[in-house]
């Protein structure tokens, strides 16, 4: 079993910064994939940006040139710099462990982002 401890989100005025933190604990396989994922209300799950093990990082076209994705392998952390955002950010913002050779994939609780203009 894996656990992940989602924190850092808020409310913030367009154009505002915000850093979200995510930990992970428990049965951690080295190789794997953390992302941030988002939820507007009626709308999908949808990627933000993903980071693998070893530091390949992938982005939404909607978070490229403002949001950075990093990690803490030593602190089994990842972060999501958040810079330049817009109500159409506001969401709720979701940590994901994947490790697919060993076919599992879990995820956090989620923390709230609003994002008022």
């Amino acid at each position: 079993q894996v656990q992940l401890v989602e924190s850092g989100g808020g409310s913030v005025q367009a154009g505002g910064s915000l850093r979200l933190s995510c930990v992970v604990s428990g049965s951690i396989y080295k190789i794997n994939r953390m992302g941030w994922y988002r939820q507007a209300p009626g709308k999908q799950r949808e990627l933000v940006a993903t980071i693998t093990s070893g530091g390949s990082t992938n982005y939404a076209d909607s978070a490229k040139g403002r949001f950075t994705i990093s990690r803490d392998n030593a602190k089994n952390t990842v972060y999501l710099q958040m810079n330049s955002l817009k109500p159409e950010d506001t969401a709720v913002y979701y940590c994901n462990y994947n490790a697919e050779i060993l076919g599992v994939s879990y995820w956090g609780q989620g923390t709230q982002v609003t994002v008022s203009s």
